[in-house]
């Protein structure tokens, strides 16, 4: 795939030069590219927004993910502790009965 802009050699340049101070005139040029830079910064500053938006959305789904594979842990761990104290009650009450 060819890179943006490859097209432009030398000759190509000042002829896109010549139409703009045509199209424009000399003194609205700087106006122009203002606007233009302008307009990349708050395209870049939006786009920055959006991906901090998405990366903060994103770790907040980690944490939660965290949180709940967490408290799965501790359910079981008390389902667990409870089916041992289970049995041993089950054993004991087994063992005073023979």
């Amino acid at each position: 795939m060819l890179p943006p802009l490859c097209f432009l050699n030398g000759e190509t340049a000042i002829v896109i030069l010549l139409i703009a101070v045509l199209l424009f005139g000399g003194s609205k040029l700087p106006e122009l590219a203002r606007g233009m830079g302008k307009a990349k910064r708050e395209f870049k500053k939006a786009s920055e927004e959006v991906e901090d938006e998405v990366r903060s959305a994103i770790d907040e789904d980690e944490r939660r993910k965290t949180r709940l594979r967490e408290i799965e842990d501790e359910e079981r761990a008390k389902v667990r502790a409870r089916i041992e104290e289970e049995e041993r009650a089950r054993r004991q009450g087994d063992g005073k009965s023979n």
